[in-house]
């Protein structure tokens, strides 16, 4: 679990956010105002850019040339990630969260386990990366949950391996069925 505080992250978001619409010594200034929140718990934050994403992680993950070594890293859940396109505003984040861990619990209720295990898998990744609910995934981002996320950060048992794509199909079926009724749709 981060050692952060919540409202420490979404400080961290806004001011980011801010110093993006800014430039010059202002867009500084907020940059300035993130990291020094951010040193208070002993963390430091970055853009990822290939996903546009800031990731506030522990100093202590860093070596003397800034660079993130992974030797470093005991619990990869004391980092955050935001993305910063997609939802702008934390209450928005927030119901796009709530909304796939819901899904993952209804996984987990009607499935069991592995299944449950790899929803809630599949709602961080669905939250964290693109922040949009899991029903609006599209095939290039469940191909990479399947092939790049879910190896590396979901410390995925044998069972779960061996029945992910069942998994992933039950978790997507689950987040459609609960989908907004269309009118003549009952």
């Amino acid at each position: 679990m981060t050692d952060l505080p919540d409202n420490v992250v979404e400080e961290a978001e806004r001011l980011t956010r801010l110093a993006r619409r800014a430039s010059g010594e202002e867009a500084q200034a907020y940059r300035r105002d993130r990291e020094e929140i951010l040193a208070e718990y002993g963390y430091t934050a970055r853009i990822r850019e290939e996903d546009d994403t800031l990731v506030c992680h522990p100093e202590e993950w860093i070596d003397e040339e800034g660079l993130v070594r992974t030797e470093r890293i005991e619990d990869l859940s004391r980092g955050v990630e935001r993305p910063l396109s997609g939802p702008g505003e934390p209450e928005e984040w927030e119901a796009v969260a709530s909304h796939n861990f819901e899904v993952a619990d209804r996984v987990a209720d009607e499935h069991g386990e592995p299944h449950g295990e790899t929803a809630r898998a599949l709602a961080e990744f669905a939250n964290n990366h693109y922040a949009k609910p899991i029903e609006s995934l599209t095939e290039a981002e469940l191909t990479e949950f399947r092939e790049e996320y879910f190896p590396r950060n979901a410390w995925p048992s044998d069972d779960q391996r061996e029945q992910l794509s069942l998994s992933i199909e039950y978790t997507v079926g689950e987040a459609r069925q609960k989908e907004v009724p269309r009118e003549g749709n009952d």
